[in-house]
């Protein structure tokens, strides 16, 4: 297959944001690398420096995250926490080609700052929605290659339409193949074969849920924080994001008091922040007429307006996802046992519970055998980036283990 790629046409059809076809056609000759080389973290670290200057970086707190990941601090960090002392050899498995998603737009970065972390060749495709943190990441990236010219090879990004013939392309030289994308977008790059000895990492479609204590929400001082917080899980993505919570359960005794001072806080932030549109209130109307016809006892809880709609369900079933909805949907449950979330949980779909209170009491519930849950982090956190991602160990994933055998 590798032979055959300078007759692939498809190479040339692409949008190349950072390098080109003919990079792409040389990519198998150059060598991987060790994980955490050296000099990797000195570029990450001029990259992360040149997009905390972007004048416009601060008007985006995804990006100014990501910069903060990539800093020399961090990767020293996760060195240290996934250095391996076995005695072994480890390199990049080589060529990574990445689908990013379409609806969060610092995605592609992590992905592509984990596989260089890996040691390996990385083409990544951007999302085809034209996003401002987008292109002030790969403005930065290709200004910091000037300075570290030796990782040009290592940092392909493009961007094109649905085209089998060049996922095909791509595909046909990938060691491993990490789609972001959903069930939709798996089903498609899966049409285009890898080659034998190439692996897949996939993200499918999935969903997830916060806990909230109530008496421990009552004890905070800075409760606008926490509304912030969870505006950031969920508004922040227009809530497409798989980490955004869907369902708030509450816990506690004073669960009534808790609940009006949280949604009137975050009433408050969405007021100012969101930007909404009609059909956005149209379909979440929809949706929580869907539930209420199949649940008995459902409720919709008073709001000023179609900005936050919070859909009071009677009982956590296994169907109750299916009519979950974006922008500002919640179901609302009064948990009294932890235990009631499990049928929920025990869904290979969910993905995050971003908790408020002592996580401990989630314990009953993460040790009773759930096939889901993959996270469970504070609420605020949800969408923070960890290399270990729906349950896979990336770097492990994204590397090769040479056996080196002593005398």
């Amino acid at each position: 297959m590798r032979q055959n790629l300078d007759e692939k046409e498809a190479l040339d059809k692409i949008s190349y944001l950072v390098g080109d076809a003919g990079l792409v056609r040389t990519l198998y000759n150059v060598p991987a690398r060790e994980p955490f080389n050296e000099d990797l973290i000195e570029f990450l670290n001029s990259l992360s420096k040149l997009i905390m200057r972007h004048p416009q970086s601060r008007l985006h707190s995804d990006i100014v995250t990501f910069a903060f990941w990539i800093r020399k601090t961090s990767t020293f960090g996760l060195k240290e926490q996934y250095k391996k002392r076995d005695g072994n050899i480890h390199l990049g498995r080589g060529t990574v080609f990445h689908i990013a998603p379409s609806n969060v737009p610092v995605n592609f970065a992590y992905s592509l700052v984990t596989g260089l972390l890996a040691g390996n060749r990385n083409i990544v495709r951007v999302p085809s929605k034209e996003f401002p943190q987008v292109e002030i990441i790969v403005d930065s990236i290709k200004e910091t290659l000037k300075q570290y010219e030796q990782f040009v090879p290592y940092i392909i990004l493009v961007r094109y339409g649905r085209d089998k013939e060049i996922n095909d392309a791509l595909s046909s030289i990938a060691d491993t193949r990490v789609v972001w994308g959903g069930d939709a977008t798996i089903a498609e790059l899966r049409k285009s074969e890898l080659p034998p000895r190439s692996n897949e990492i996939t993200f499918a479609d999935r969903y997830s849920l916060a806990v909230i204590d109530a008496d421990f929400y009552l004890s905070c001082e800075d409760k606008v924080k926490i509304a912030e917080d969870f505006y950031n899980d969920t508004y922040f993505s227009d809530q497409n994001a798989c980490t955004s919570p869907r369902l708030v359960a509450w816990t506690g005794k004073e669960k009534t008091k808790a609940k009006k001072v949280f949604w009137d806080a975050l009433y408050k932030i969405v007021k100012k922040k969101y930007t909404f549109q009609d059909i956005q209130g149209v379909n979440k109307l929809t949706s929580s007429y869907l539930t209420a016809a199949a649940m008995a006892g459902t409720s919709m809880e008073p709001c000023h307006d179609n900005l936050l709609m919070r859909v009071r369900v009677p009982k956590v079933t296994r169907q109750l996802m299916e009519w979950k909805d974006n922008s500002g949907f919640f179901f609302e449950y009064d948990c009294d046992d932890i235990l009631d979330l499990k049928i929920v949980c025990d869904d290979k779909r969910c993905q995050t519970i971003g908790f408020l209170g002592d996580n401990r009491k989630l314990f009953p519930l993460i040790k009773s055998g759930i096939q889901g849950v993959d996270r469970v982090v504070p609420i605020g956190k949800t969408m923070d980036f960890q290399l270990i991602w729906d349950g896979y160990d990336l770097l492990s994933l994204l590397s090769r283990t040479i056996f080196y055998s002593g005398n």
